[in-house]
């Protein structure tokens, strides 16, 4: 019988070998992550290969709780430690029940897409997505094309912590090839681009290396490779297209190489980040924000899900009120905007940290970057006399900050941003920066907008021990570097649990 899960155990020790650990902050708002890679590095391991175990018999369990067919595919990311952390959470599904269809090496949103093609109910995919190496998790679903929330996240930490694991006969293990050549040509289906488009794909070393430029030729781009090569240390910079040191090397290369747009990847596959032509960085809120505006006229009185880390534009934008569009602004995280965009019967959903989700016709509900690539060659595609950065000149102005993220323990980041919650609907009513705060969303966090439209968000990550902060101004850069410097950072400031920030404006 699996013993119960310990939070601690040194590492490199007998007990480290022979009992489960998991460290409980692991359980995340809608998937788990954990700091795997502890000996040899000052911060601690908060995982062992027994705690996989465990964590697999918990779904298992939970699966069965929830009273889904235990049918469930499961993938792993490029990184060193992946496929032998999903072979530990095999082994915990087989002994809970369950029949693991495993794809090998994917995308999380090829796993997904694997669960409509072979009729799983569930997925389980080992990835630490854009987290530094030495991260691992796994995102998980039991309700295609959903993910875990907080519900479901609760209840599994519940029968993992309290070793509360029911053990079941009649679990299997099935190793199954050819998914990734099927999943290249489901996302490229259909697709006839009328006019040659160069895309420079940068994917960072990671997983999607070996996807997106097959995908993006499938597609009838003409294709640059930008460290497409697999390369699990990561050697130049994490892939994460949301943070500026990718960017930079993005924009950096499209003035050096030409081309119509690059299309940056994350570490599996569910994230798009976009340099256009020029060498300007477009936020993917801005992205969404286009590709909103070119579907609304296809697609009339079509609804919209933002996350309220994307830009206030979408409120005013004159073509999206003329298509008769509806934005709903709702909480961060792949999951929230997921469920929500499902919920509504939307279009399409879009999050500033680069996840895009479109349902039917588009897509089957589910983030995926691949799909995200396919819009906008197809939006570049309908718009023959025009530049991606002629698309972005068309939008409104706004000054967005990239995403800045401080230090700040997972046992107390929420504590803090409660505490930033209730100090900023106080000043409700009252002037910032010499003007009246006229709301106060706090559906995740806080975002303060001012009379002007211009705004600033502040909330805890879901997924790493930091809180998350954007700002954005309708005046000016430089106004949106003093909602920053003058305002937000200040005000964090005073909490002595707010650390380091990973990169400032």
């Amino acid at each position: 019988m699996m013993p119960k899960p310990l939070a601690h155990i040194p590492a490199n020790t007998l007990e480290f070998e022979i009992f489960p650990m998991v460290k409980p902050t692991g359980f995340r708002e809608y998937d788990a992550r954990w700091w795997f890679n502890g000996i040899g590095h000052e911060k601690p391991p908060e995982l062992n290969f027994t705690g996989v175990q465990a964590l697999g018999l918990g779904m298992a369990t939970l699966f069965h709780e929830m009273g889904v067919t235990p049918k469930v595919v499961t993938g792993h990311d490029f990184r060193s430690i992946s496929q032998p952390i999903k072979n530990a959470l095999i082994l915990g599904m087989v002994q809970g029940g369950c029949e693991v269809l495993d794809v090998g090496l994917a995308l999380s949103p090829m796993v997904y897409w694997s669960q409509f093609e072979l009729d799983a109910a569930c997925c389980a995919m080992v990835t630490a997505s854009h987290n530094e190496n030495g991260w691992t998790g796994v995102k998980m679903g039991a309700d295609r094309p959903l993910t875990f929330g907080p519900v479901e996240m609760g209840r599994l930490k519940e029968i993992v912590m309290g070793g509360d694991f029911q053990p079941r006969a009649g679990g299997a293990h099935y190793r199954v090839d050819g998914m990734r050549e099927k999943y290249i040509a489901s996302v490229a289906d259909g697709v006839k681009l009328s006019r040659p488009i160069k895309v420079i794909a940068a994917c960072g070393n990671g997983t999607a290396g070996a996807f997106a430029p097959d995908a993006l030729r499938a597609m009838g781009a003409e294709v640059i490779e930008m460290d497409c090569n697999l390369d699990n240390t990561f050697p130049k910079y994490n892939p994460n297209p949301e943070d500026a040191e990718m960017l930079h090397e993005m924009s950096k290369a499209v003035k050096d190489l030409g081309a119509d747009v690059v299309l940056g990847f994350d570490g599996d596959g569910d994230r798009c980040g976009v340099v256009d032509n020029t060498g300007e960085e477009i936020y993917a809120d801005k992205i969404g924000l286009m590709l909103a505006r070119d579907l609304s006229k296809n697609f009339k009185d079509a609804t919209f899900v933002v996350d309220v880390k994307s830009t206030g534009l979408y409120k005013t934008d004159p073509i999206l009120k003329e298509n008769g569009a509806t934005v709903d602004y709702y909480k961060t995280g792949h999951s929230y905007i997921k469920r929500r965009t499902n919920e509504l019967g939307a279009l399409a959903g879009f999050e500033k940290s680069g996840h895009f989700f479109f349902r039917p016709p588009i897509g089957l509900g589910y983030d995926c970057a691949l799909t995200a690539a396919k819009a906008i060659l197809e939006m570049l595609d309908r718009n023959p006399g025009k530049t991606m950065a002629d698309l972005r000149d068309e939008l409104g102005v706004a000054y967005t900050s990239l995403t800045m993220s401080p230090h700040c323990g997972d046992e107390v980041k929420y504590g803090v941003i409660d505490r930033m919650v209730a100090e900023y609907e106080t000043l409700n009513g009252t002037m910032i920066l010499g003007r009246k705060v006229v709301d106060v969303n706090t559906v995740n966090g806080a975002r303060v907008t001012l009379e002007d439209g211009s705004w600033v968000l502040v909330r805890a990550s879901s997924n790493k021990p930091e809180l998350v902060v954007v700002v954005e101004s309708m005046a000016s850069e430089e106004d949106m570097r003093d909602l920053f410097h003058k305002e937000v950072k200040p005000r964090l400031g005073k909490h002595a649990e707010v650390g380091a920030y990973n990169q400032e404006i």
